[in-house]
């Protein structure tokens, strides 16, 4: 009988080995890709019967054949045992993007019959845009993380934050918010921290979601979302996806899979990074400010190393001489890659308020003078030297 070896990094251990403990048994090295859209079936009454099984939400037996692929798919699966082992939650649900696993978390909630939901900005612009608009049948109430415990209705179902803030960093402390939210569950946008550097199931989250088109796959070259929770709401979030087809493509599965065994590596190298070009840059007499968790001052609650382990490789600056000077920026740089997204092993840098934040709200939109950085990992040195030409060329305001 063999033993489990006692590993010192557990999580940089398990990110290269979770959903694949079982492949030398099976003869293979890497994870098969099952790409079969629909699957022979035993009969008739076992076909039906586990159609029926994964249309309600639930899980195919061994020997069940899995039907159709809007049903199951075992290469999706693996990914998700692996990122469910991760974030320290039972079971993952994964989907074509991470506004479509945010939607099935909504959909369930309102065919659940509770169709307020409480959240607290700054949310990604796409999560506030869904729940500004009611387009999924909710109704929002926005409140502070001091205040969502009072903003909680009978009809509440959902609580819905994001920690790091996209896109001004601003943390959020999960036990607060989950003891004011009691029993409504509490969804984290776990997307900038990653389960690296913080895992919320740890403070009571019901829910930890992901736009696994960021960090998890890492390298710009696919998209995806996850959502880790419970047996019972994957259930229900599996049913939604079922019914309304936002499922993961195997290969994007495989993909995203395979972006884990790097995870750990990739975001402390690129947190490394982040610190060195934060500390810079509030030097800079052409910046404002410099939102950061890993700078004094930005971390008041003290929630790096308490609730997170490191302060995440995303950065936000405000730029002297607000739109015009930081547009300028943003088309001035030449290493640095001027477009949305995030997490890459590529530096990317945009401008909020015109991109991902056009949609919120006037009073809640980020300044136009703030620019977000995700940081990659090229030389920390080259970032600079990019950024510093850039803000060079910002034309001085009278």
């Amino acid at each position: 009988m063999t033993t489990t070896p006692a590993f010192t990094d557990p999580l940089s251990t398990r990110a290269v080995h979770a959903g694949r403990d079982d492949l030398a048994a099976a003869g293979v090295h890497v994870p098969p890709i099952d790409l079969s859209t629909t699957n022979p079936l035993p009969d008739v009454e076992h076909g039906g019967d586990a159609y029926e099984t994964m249309a309600t939400g639930g899980r195919p037996t061994a020997t069940d054949s899995h039907v159709y692929q809007r049903l199951w798919n075992p290469t999706v699966a693996r990914f998700e045992t692996a990122l469910a082992e991760l974030e320290g939650c039972e079971e993952a649900v994964a989907f074509a993007s991470g506004m479509a696993a945010l939607s099935a978390c909504l959909l369930a909630t309102v065919s659940a019959g509770k169709s307020h939901v409480v959240a607290v900005r700054p949310l990604y612009g796409g999560s506030d845009h869904v729940l500004a608009t009611g387009l999924l049948g909710t109704a929002v109430t926005w409140a502070t993380a001091d205040t969502v415990g009072d903003a909680i209705r009978p009809d509440t179902g959902l609580v819905v934050v994001e920690t790091p803030a996209n896109p001004t960093l601003e943390l959020l402390d999960l036990s607060a918010v989950c003891a004011q939210a009691a029993d409504v569950p509490v969804l984290v946008d776990n997307t900038f921290a990653t389960p690296v550097l913080q895992r919320p199931r740890r403070q009571g989250a019901a829910l930890v979601l992901h736009s696994a088109t960021k960090y998890l796959g890492g390298h710009g070259d696919v998209m995806g979302g996850v959502v880790a929770a419970g047996p019972e709401w994957s259930s229900r979030l599996r049913q939604v996806r079922a019914l309304t087809g936002g499922l993961l493509h195997p290969i994007a599965a495989y993909q995203l899979h395979r972006g884990l065994q790097t995870l750990t590596i990739r975001v402390r190298a690129q947190q490394d990074g982040a610190r060195r070009l934060a500390e810079w840059l509030a030097e800079q007499p052409a910046v404002d400010a410099v939102h950061y968790p890993g700078l004094a001052g930005c971390d008041p609650q003290g929630l790096v190393g308490r609730q997170m382990s490191g302060p995440g490789a995303v950065l936000a600056f405000s730029v002297r001489g607000g739109y015009a000077a930081a547009a300028q920026v943003a088309d001035a740089v030449q290493l640095i890659t001027h477009a949305v997204s995030l997490g890459g092993v590529d530096s990317l840098i945009q401008h909020p308020a015109s991109l991902t934040h056009r949609p919120v709200a006037p009073e809640a939109r980020p300044a136009a003078s703030v620019l977000r950085l995700s940081v990659g990992l090229e030389d920390p040195s080259d970032l600079i030297v990019d950024l510093d030409k850039a803000l060079g060329a910002v034309t001085p305001t009278t």
